[in-house]
């Protein structure tokens, strides 16, 4: 169910406003059948979501397509004209670095950046944002950013966790853990996916799989004697549709109804006080 301004909302409205089969058009159909509420401020707001969620799904197929290759943070690798690596194995933006030229050269230039499934969820996300926002509204929003996991601060307040979830939704962040892994290799205690169409999920180090495929690529990583299975956990990330649409709208555009509404009766410029005038 969609909520906006508190009312619940009929897609009918503006479903056609998308062609059959297109990403925002599915996610409109899912969320409308959903017992899940899906509360939004206003119909700006539901629309960028579809976007951002739009985004999100590219960016991680272009991501998958790219040389990005699968490391843990001892062996993580960055491209230096951009990102200084640091100690603990993530990637800071140099100072000298334009953060969209930075973001772009790892689906660009992929084989020389090396890390772990979180980092390439952020990744994702980032990429998402740029492509929304454009370079220069992006690069004045995230000046500076540090890719570690979750520990991308820059990016953190901007990311909900909803748990538990009915249904995760297309450009979801999902997990899938491996609570009997291997503790000689680590990096396969689980795996953080986004959701795509089709029953698919992308996961950095195992690609675009089905859920069976990513339990059975973790199943085959777990200790000797293992008997727990891997399995998709009921929580999700989501990237917080309404701070973005503060930034993308404005914060008095954000919450304005795109309903028309008829315009009043003509009065007399007689009656209009004069500090209405600017």
């Amino acid at each position: 169910m969609i909520i906006i301004s508190g009312s619940s909302f009929d897609i009918s409205t503006i479903v056609n406003e998308y062609p059959e089969n297109t990403i925002e058009r599915q996610l409109l159909n899912m969320m409308s059948a959903s017992t899940e509420e899906y509360q939004y401020d206003s119909l700006n707001v539901l629309k960028l979501d579809l976007r951002l969620r739009k985004e999100i799904i590219q960016s991680a197929k272009a991501l998958n397509d790219s040389a990005f290759s699968f490391e843990d943070f001892s062996r993580s690798r960055c491209n230096p004209m951009y990102w200084e690596r640091t100690e603990d194995g993530g990637f800071l933006l140099k100072e000298s670095a334009k953060p969209g030229d930075a973001i772009n050269d790892i689906f660009i230039n992929g084989n020389a950046y090396a890390t772990e499934c979180a980092t390439a969820i952020i990744i994702v996300y980032y990429k998402a944002l740029l492509n929304v926002f454009e370079e220069e509204r992006f690069n004045k929003q995230f000046p500076q950013i540090y890719l570690m996991g979750w520990e991308s601060e820059s990016l953190n307040e901007y990311i909900i966790t909803v748990e538990p979830v009915l249904n995760m939704l297309f450009g979801d962040g999902g997990y899938f853990a491996n609570p009997d892994f291997n503790p000689e290799t680590p990096e396969w205690q689980g795996e953080n996916v986004i959701a795509l169409p089709d029953s698919m999920y992308y996961g950095h180090g195992i690609g675009i799989q089905t859920a069976n495929e990513i339990i059975q690529a973790l199943n085959a990583e777990r200790k000797y004697g293992a008997t727990q299975s891997a399995y998709i956990t009921n929580k999700v990330n989501r990237l917080d549709v309404k701070k973005f649409a503060d930034i993308y709208y404005g914060s008095v555009a954000r919450t304005a109804s795109l309903v028309w509404e008829p315009f009043p009766e003509p009065i007399s410029a007689s009656k209009i006080p004069h500090h209405k005038f600017f």
